[in-house]
């Protein structure tokens, strides 16, 4: 199967929101790990780029839109914008993946219950193979439960859609 990395909306809004995106260093760090064992393996890295409304931490073409500077997108990658949770939605993500013959998404990002929940379900049902990299993306605190609470339910119920993955077993052949 060939694969493609996904990075959804990591930019730098959802680092400069208060309370910032949750264990931001971490995710960060999953995700550079990740880009690298994808660089070296040749495998196109495909980054999700939200448009937000005027005023919004992530408004199109403001410093908080931009992809967040420690994962940066390389010469060769790809970036996708989009204006819903769904990176599918009205883009040309699937029209890429097409003509980069992909069948299999590693899938990392921001937010878990939102952007990054509806990419793997609309995935699947789109028969790709989907892996979701299970501390490689990330979410806030809501008033009623933790954002380390919510990444472990998605991580347990997108299980249904693919295969859910710490970042290091996915980059030692799991």
């Amino acid at each position: 199967m060939k694969k493609a990395l996904l990075i959804i909306d990591v930019q730098n809004g959802m680092f400069t929101m208060n309370p910032s995106v949750y264990n931001g260093e971490s995710l960060l760090n999953q995700i550079k790990h990740a880009t690298s064992y994808a660089r070296k393996n040749d495998m196109p890295i495909i980054y999700i780029q939200h448009n937000g409304p005027k005023n919004s931490p992530l408004e199109k073409d403001s410093a908080g839109w931009n992809i967040h500077k420690e994962i940066s997108p390389e010469k060769g990658d790809i970036i996708v914008h989009k204006d819903t949770p769904d990176s599918f939605y009205e883009t040309t993500l699937h029209q890429k993946l097409i003509e980069l013959d992909i069948d299999h998404l590693i899938i990392t990002g921001i937010q878990t219950e939102a952007c990054v929940d509806t990419t793997c379900r609309r995935g699947f049902s789109l028969k790709y193979k989907v892996t979701l990299l299970s501390d490689a993306h990330s979410t806030f605190d809501k008033t009623d439960i933790s954002a380390k609470l919510i990444i472990s339910h998605h991580n347990e119920v997108l299980r249904w859609f693919g295969d859910t993955v710490s970042t290091e077993d996915w980059t030692s052949g799991y």
